[in-house]
């Protein structure tokens, strides 16, 4: 079969803390706009699956960038005198950056992994300016992620640092799905997966401070899978039950992985949040699930 998908990719020029960088985007659909925020090491082709969905793009307009120094995105200039380590200060500036130089009205932030405990930050900080935040695989605090391993001399981390990230996932996903995945993680740069577990395990912690998000400004909904056990569906309820009017819970089915490694089961759960989202959004009344 031959056809050519509705997904555009653009580079944006844009500046965060002051500091010029070049970042890759993804760009399908119209309606409202869902900023989608990849995992650790990887890249914004996790997104695919939903950035070519005809029941999304008649709704939503999906955008999906590469961090800097992922994917397409290069990292600054000066890259190699300095060591890579992901801060909270940085990310949330990155993804705020992203979002005002294209003019992004109160959009819907979707993560997962390091990205979904980021859009809690994302909604405390900056809830007036998005429309909902949706995480998966996230918490107010993730430990044990961060290792200094991938970068010792006698590991191939190209190698395995997918396949430690495999074992994360269903293994009632599709094969093909799975093995995307494990093809994704083996093209980072070296080093750059460690330095995003940075963030996810050692640069944030909001516990104690998870009542600091209005869920009435800023809806949130979080869900992780049954097999995860990186961040566990427990700690993620845990942080749900600390948040108050927050949605979401446990995902039977599933890994740490949700929406590359089976994309029909996560839409049975994104979908609706984000239809309940843009209708709180635009003032309408939630439709039901």
């Amino acid at each position: 079969m031959t056809y050519v998908e509705p997904v555009v990719g653009r580079y944006l020029h844009l500046d965060i803390l002051d500091e010029p960088h070049r970042v890759y985007f993804e760009d399908s659909g119209s309606g409202t706009p869902v900023v989608c925020l990849h995992t650790a090491g990887a890249d914004a082709r996790q997104y695919r699956h939903l950035q070519n969905d005809p029941d999304v793009l008649e709704d939503f307009r999906v955008l999906a960038f590469d961090l800097p120094w992922h994917g397409k995105s290069l990292p600054p200039d000066g890259w190699w005198q300095r060591e890579y380590l992901l801060t909270s200060e940085r990310y949330v500036a990155t993804v705020m950056s992203f979002v005002r130089a294209l003019g992004l009205d109160r959009p819907i932030v979707v993560g997962c992994s390091m990205a979904g405990s980021l859009v809690l930050e994302l909604a405390r900080l900056h809830g007036d300016e998005l429309g909902g935040v949706v995480g998966f695989s996230g918490a107010s605090t993730v430990e044990g992620r961060f290792h200094d391993w991938p970068l010792a001399p006698d590991v191939n981390s190209n190698q395995v640092v997918p396949s430690w990230v495999y074992g994360l996932m269903a293994p009632q996903s599709p094969l093909a799905a799975r093995k995307e995945v494990w093809w994704m993680y083996s093209q980072g740069g070296p080093g750059i997966y460690r330095g995003d577990t940075y963030f996810y395990s050692n640069g944030l912690d909001l516990s104690g401070r998870e009542h600091e998000i209005d869920t009435r400004a800023c809806p949130v909904h979080l869900y992780t899978g049954e097999y995860d056990y990186a961040c566990s569906s427990e700690e993620t309820q845990a942080t749900l039950d600390r948040i108050p009017g927050a949605e979401g819970g446990r995902m039977p089915g599933i890994g740490h992985f949700p929406v590359s490694e089976n994309y029909p089961l996560c839409k049975e759960y994104l979908l609706p949040a984000l239809r309940t989202m843009a209708h709180s959004r635009s003032g309408g009344v939630a439709p039901s699930a």
